[in-house]
């Protein structure tokens, strides 16, 4: 490692139009406050509002065609097929390379048409168990529901900052971000408000102001933890998925051609609505981004939208409300149409995750829908400059209070410049590159070598731990440096 300070990074950055892992609701998987403040305007157009219309389309289709199904149940069925789960779609993007700004659309989307779903559907159930339904009644529970869950989320959100900054350790870190979402949630619940909401403002607020340029262990620690829950929770839902279908394929026998027929006009509705809804839509958002000349994500292109359109997937979100809606009303009688509306919803599901999903791909390369990589090359670069920049004078603001030798200061001075030349080479000049290619090659071989030592540092230390009158807190404590130093 003392081949050049400016090495301790690693040595290749990500590629131009491929996302940074995600992390957790509270470690930056979510878009900056910033962010969804710039783009309020399409974020309502293409996401919150297309879920009262979708839930309302398909909410009147089922009244029509199951019989027996009331207007608040069949309700309920349209907020849970209502929000599209973003997830495949960013998935597609990233080995696709689309745009940044369709990606950020269809992630902004998948935040905010799950709380407003979440919300209509507590609405529409609680007006079937209640066995009443009143269109004031439930707006004006809709807007206090909001209203409390944004109060609780902020409040939330600013004590846990002021308590992540107290914690010096990743882990205690890391295991405050856990508690905080549920903490969140339950009290929202318990003040009548969207806990889902509430978990949302509170993750807005932490990943605007909780960024700490230097928590490098809490960044890593906690983007690898949420990984981990991401992956665990959505195997869980369609897990339950294939336990529920045995029960559906049960009520479905002897009409499973009457429900199929049910569940088919729904896929349908929802698949239209939101094409229906997009075009103009778009059309307006555009019409609007050029009228007031902001900084706004919108899809750029016709082909855009249709991509758009085609990444409406239903998945986890809807598995989840599908499955929790209750069993019994308040007076005991069996939830009206509950069979029905989990099949439909299933239906719903599968449909459009493999006939979409599998689609998607083969669309995005038919329209030709690609990144623009030359803009993201551009900002690359100058990100890259600006870093350069910024520790060239942080290394003059040191040398001015600090006697250097030469040697060292010439060291740093390269490690600067080498810090921009890793994520954009095209930087510097020729002459320049060609000399960092050449430090690069002598510090892979310092490296590769000096991953060897710590292997050999490792089994032995671990050797140590079987040997007779060993502690095994020590050798721990012993381990989690060395591997805290092979990372770094």
């Amino acid at each position: 490692g003392d081949e050049d300070q400016g090495h301790r990074e690693q040595e290749d950055g990500p590629p131009v139009g491929r996302e940074l892992p995600p992390g957790g609701p509270l470690h930056g998987g979510v878009e900056q406050w910033r962010q969804f403040a710039a783009n309020r305007r399409p974020i309502f157009l293409l996401a919150v509002a297309l879920v009262f219309v979708t839930t309302a389309a398909v909410g009147a289709v089922a009244h029509a065609l199951v019989p027996g199904l009331p207007l608040a149940a069949a309700l309920a069925l349209g907020a849970l097929v209502a929000p599209p789960d973003p997830v495949a779609a960013t998935a597609v993007a990233g080995s696709l390379g689309l745009p940044r700004r369709l990606v950020s659309i269809l992630e902004g989307e998948g935040l905010f048409n799950d709380v407003t779903a979440i919300v209509l559907y507590h609405v529409a159930i609680a007006a079937v168990v209640s066995g009443s339904f009143s269109w004031p009644e439930a707006l004006g529970e809709f807007v206090l529901s909001a209203v409390v869950a944004v109060l609780v989320g902020l409040t939330l959100g600013w004590l846990s900052n002021k308590l992540i900054g107290l914690l010096g350790d990743a882990t205690l870190q890391t295991g405050l971000t856990l508690l905080v979402p549920f903490v969140s949630y339950v009290i929202a619940e318990e003040l009548h408000g969207s806990g889902v909401l509430a978990v949302l403002v509170t993750a807005l607020f932490l990943a605007e102001y909780v960024a700490d340029a230097d928590d490098v262990m809490g960044r890593l620690a906690g983007q690898t933890f949420w990984q981990i829950v991401d992956t665990l929770v959505t195997g869980i839902a369609f897990g339950l998925i294939g336990l529920e279908l045995v029960h559906v394929f049960g009520v479905a026998e002897g009409r499973g051609r009457e429900m199929l027929g049910w569940g088919a006009a729904v896929v349908g509705v929802v698949v239209g609505v939101r094409l229906l809804w997009l075009l103009p839509a778009t059309w307006l958002a555009k019409k609007l981004h050029r009228l007031r000349d902001v900084d706004e994500e919108i899809p750029m292109s016709w082909r855009e939208t249709v991509v758009m359109w085609w990444a409406g997937m239903r998945g986890v979100a809807s598995v989840a409300l599908a499955l929790a809606i209750p069993f019994r009303t308040e007076d005991g009688t069996p939830f009206p149409g509950r069979d029905e509306i989990v099949f439909i919803a299933f239906c719903v599901i599968i449909a459009t995750l493999v006939l979409q999903g599998l689609t998607l791909p083969w669309l995005v390369r038919r329209l030709g829908v690609r990144a623009d990589t030359d803009a993201e090359r551009a900002l690359e670069r100058e990100l890259a400059i600006r870093a350069a920049k910024a520790a060239r004078r942080r290394l003059k603001e040191i040398e001015e209070v600090e006697e250097l030798p030469e040697e060292v200061q010439e060291r740093l001075l390269r490690g600067a410049y080498d810090i921009g030349a890793r994520i954009s080479p095209d930087m510097v000049d020729d002459e320049r590159r060609a000399a960092f290619v050449e430090r690069t090659k002598r510090f892979k071989a310092v490296q590769r070598i000096q991953r060897e030592l710590m292997s050999a540092a490792r089994h032995e230390v671990l050797a140590a731990r079987s040997e007779p009158g060993a502690d095994p807190e020590v050798v721990d404590r012993v381990l989690r440096h060395l591997d805290v130093r092979s990372m770094r």
